[in-house]
């Protein structure tokens, strides 16, 4: 059976570079390859095809050749080696570009950091909107003072023999080549002969570390601050995690806070509301003069500008919303009481109906309920 032209298995022209060559190939592999696609014979076979044709057309002396006489140059020893036999340490290291991670490891080598680690800080309405430089203690894994975070007694640390300092090996695996961390050194690249007493060659150990964080104003709920190389530290040589510190704002006994804007409910006296008046109301910056129309009802809601909080990222301030909450008054005294009934003696007859708008619209709504159910 003859073979098909190498450019045509890959999808590239003729004069493809090497990265259009690379690039096709990862596409290939990962469309063909056998863990996607488990008991495909035909893919098999087509996950070969696209490996031989990148192992001749990635090497620059085998692709003039094939430019050349075709397939014909690798025939008979003519191609020095064949198709499939040179080239193969490029393969690994697409393959681990590729496939690292489903086989526990990458292709790059590098030292592991330390992890991120998260902190919960509650602050007050007050605190959040003004912004303050706060203390905390987070329990931790820091670097080790005896060793000063090596994992060496005595300073002297080595490269690994296994790895040469990759932190990562090549494994075969029938016809691939993996790369996994180096099992002799974990991953560091590094070995210590004479290890840290007190860490036990670990080059860290748990203690509480106290950092001043800074919180910027106008954070609310769920807001988080990244603090980098504050997390744990890493094993010996390696470099530390990151904190990221989230906001939990407390429950205020005014306000409540929606995004920038703040709303409150306002109580207002029967007289207040029914006359008019002009009350003192609370702000984040002390206490404004709101003006109560005359026949204000429960529940009207007044806008004040630019009283609410100033956004932590546009820097615009939000509004202040109160809500007029008509209170019925209480421990009433006997002149109160008198007044309050000659007051409601006024209400008499259909009159009345226009003193209580809600009113007659509830008692509308009523009869109208009641002259259906009975027809």
């Amino acid at each position: 059976m003859s073979k098909r032209d190498y450019y045509e298995v890959l999808g590239v022209a003729r004069n493809a570079s090497d990265e259009d060559l690379k690039k096709a190939y990862r596409r290939c592999a990962m469309k063909f390859h056998p863990d996607r696609n488990p008991g495909d014979h035909a893919a098999e076979a087509a996950f070969k095809e696209c490996k031989e044709a990148y192992e001749v057309l990635s090497d620059g002396g085998r692709r003039r050749m094939y430019d050349q006489h075709g397939h014909a140059a690798f025939e008979h020893g003519m191609g020095g080696g064949g198709a499939g036999g040179q080239g193969f340490g490029d393969m690994g290291d697409i393959f681990g570009d590729i496939f690292g991670n489903i086989f526990g490891g990458g292709a790059r080598g590098g030292p592991r950091r330390g992890a991120d680690i998260g902190y919960v800080m509650e602050l007050d309405l007050e605190e959040a909107v003004a912004g303050l430089d706060k203390r905390i203690e987070v329990p931790t894994l820091v670097n080790c003072h005896h060793c000063n975070g090596s994992g060496s007694e005595d300073g002297e640390i080595d490269t690994c023999a296994t790895c040469h300092g990759r932190g990562q090996v090549r494994m075969q695996r029938g016809i691939f080549q993996m790369q996994q961390p180096c099992p002799h050194c974990a991953g560091r690249g590094k070995t210590i002969r004479n290890p840290c007493k007190p860490c036990m060659g670990q080059g860290r150990l748990e203690d509480e570390k106290v950092l001043s964080v800074k919180i910027p104003a106008g954070v609310d709920n769920g807001d988080r601050i990244r603090l980098q190389g504050e997390g744990e530290a890493g094993p010996a040589g390696t470099p530390p995690g990151d904190l990221y510190v989230e906001i939990r704002v407390r429950p205020h006994e005014i306000f409540e806070r929606d995004g920038d804007d703040l709303h409150c409910d306002v109580p207002v006296r029967i007289s207040q509301a029914a006359l008019g008046d002009s009350i003192r109301v609370p702000t984040l910056e002390g206490e404004v003069e709101l003006r109560i129309p005359a026949e204000t009802q429960t529940g009207k809601v007044f806008r004040l500008r630019d009283k609410g909080v100033k956004s932590v990222r546009s820097r615009k301030t939000g509004d202040l919303y109160c809500k007029a909450v008509v209170e019925t008054p209480v421990n009433l005294t006997p002149e109160q009481r008198e007044l309050l009934e000659k007051f409601e003696a006024t209400f008499v007859g259909d009159g009345a109906r226009r003193h209580s708008p809600k009113a007659s619209t509830f008692l509308d709504g009523v009869k109208g309920f009641w002259d259906r159910m009975v027809s």
